[in-house]
């Protein structure tokens, strides 16, 4: 009797499972669970390539030697830098400029005012609103015919290079990564500073 019992209830409760699996939209339950890290924690996922901790670990080290030159350390007024894009020649296409965006917000929290960007990648829209308020379709706080754009005293730019080496035996990156401060004025570069990172794997990893 009980043989039967059991018999009957197996293929219930298997598709019950099967009917709750369907609804709650879980494909995989047995599968590894999602895990929230910090930026600059290398996870179980990681590749041979430039990761979330080699940016945080880059762009701290930029900031805060930029910080340090005189021309920021001493400024008694703010100086006014534009992001000029970052040269990637490194094998991963990564979003390059996402190394600019977060130095770009470290200078920002942390110069205490001695630093100021300028939106140039928004040029078409700031045109646009100018345009409006010299025709007089927008009011302005002040005269609306001498609404002028600033100009630069530093282009602040970099470059991503890479070495790299795959064998039988897995597979080898070595990226180093440059930045320089350029005077807008000379075309001198007032700073540069560089971080090396080399990684080895067993097996290559999808970068997008």
């Amino acid at each position: 009797m009980k043989h039967s019992i059991i018999k009957l209830l197996v293929p219930l409760i298997a598709a019950a499972f099967v009917a709750g699996c369907a609804s709650s939209g879980v494909k995989n339950p047995s599968g590894v669970p999602v895990t929230r890290m910090n930026a600059d924690e290398q996870g179980f996922v990681a590749g041979t390539g430039v990761e979330s901790q080699d940016l945080v670990a880059v762009t701290d080290k930029m900031s805060r030697s930029i910080l340090a030159i005189s021309q920021i350390a001493g400024a008694t007024t703010p100086v006014v830098i534009v992001l000029d894009p970052v040269n990637n020649e490194t094998r991963f296409p990564i979003n390059k400029d996402i190394f600019l965006s977060r130095i770009r917000g470290e200078l920002v929290k942390k110069s205490g005012g001695k630093v100021t960007f300028l939106a140039r990648e928004r040029m078409a829209a700031l045109e646009k609103e100018r345009n409006l308020k010299r025709e007089g379709a927008v009011t302005a706080s002040n005269d609306p015919q001498k609404q002028e754009f600033k100009g630069a005293d530093y282009f602040l730019t970099g470059e991503l290079k890479g070495l790299s080496t795959r064998t039988k035996a897995g597979t080898s990156d070595y990226i180093l990564y440059d930045f320089h401060l350029i005077d807008a004025r000379t075309s001198a570069i007032v700073w540069e500073d560089n971080a090396e990172i080399k990684k080895q794997g067993l097996e290559d990893a999808a970068y997008r």
